[in-house]
């Protein structure tokens, strides 16, 4: 299969949280930019074209859980996927299996890197929603029956896109998604020197029952290096990639 080389990319706690209190911290500003600049400062490590997320990590950062307003009135639309031309060199591909972020543009922006929004959704999504995308001029691919069919995904990045490499930037369930299927190449983790303990924030990788279990990887260390402010980078390949 052809597919993007494929790398987690993630800021995390001492205690492996991905969100949470610890982000407050002054301490935790240092590893904050650190985590930007090496996938989208102006000389990054990781020159990527696009970065995947989960819906909860879409809502929680740019959609805000608003609810999509929808006309279910809409003339049918062509079947398949829908393209369109972006302006950006980056797309933000968000994986939306049942048609529910409400977005209002087709665009994100993330400090200073603005992408174009490309949803990733299943057969079993609306017509009126797939409509609702097509007047914001969202383009989206259609991977998938019931669930998201993670190989369909990256076979469509690198042939219809042309992504040669791909971020993976969380929430937890989708990063062990592709962990556990083995779709991703590298782990990069910039560690904050803070905690909160908190038992309510997802972890940087979580199992969802249902989609993955707990069934351990192994991981062989590829880099670690102390940058400014007390932060870790630490990178790993995946022993299970395929």
């Amino acid at each position: 299969m052809e597919r993007p080389y494929i790398f987690c990319h993630m800021q995390v706690s001492l205690d492996g949280k991905i969100m949470g209190k610890f982000m407050d911290l002054p301490e935790s500003k240092g590893s904050g930019k650190l985590f930007y600049d090496l996938a989208f400062g102006e000389d990054a490590h990781y020159k990527h074209q696009g970065w995947i997320s989960g819906r909860t990590t879409t809502d929680d950062n740019f959609t805000h859980y608003k609810v999509p307003v929808l006309d279910e009135l809409a003339a049918e639309v062509p079947a398949g996927d829908f393209f369109v031309e972006s302006e950006h060199d980056k797309y933000y591909i968000s994986f939306d299996r049942s048609g529910k972020l409400g977005w209002e543009k087709n665009t994100i922006t993330y400090g200073k890197t603005t992408a174009t929004v490309l949803e990733v959704l299943t057969e079993k999504v609306s017509n009126s929603y797939k409509a609702f995308l097509r007047d914001l001029n969202i383009p989206y691919i259609i991977c998938g029956d019931e669930s998201i069919d993670l190989d369909m995904v990256l076979e469509k990045l690198s042939r219809d896109f042309n992504m040669d490499l791909v971020m993976l930037g969380g929430g937890g369930v989708i990063n062990w998604s592709f962990i556990q299927a083995g779709l991703c190449d590298e782990i990069s983790f910039v560690v904050s020197p803070t905690a909160d303990g908190s038992t309510e924030t997802a972890s940087v990788f979580d199992a969802m029952a249902g989609l993955t279990n707990d069934d351990p990887v192994a991981f062989t260390v590829k880099a670690v290096e102390v940058r400014e402010d007390n932060a870790v980078w630490m990178r790993y390949t995946v022993n299970n990639a395929r």
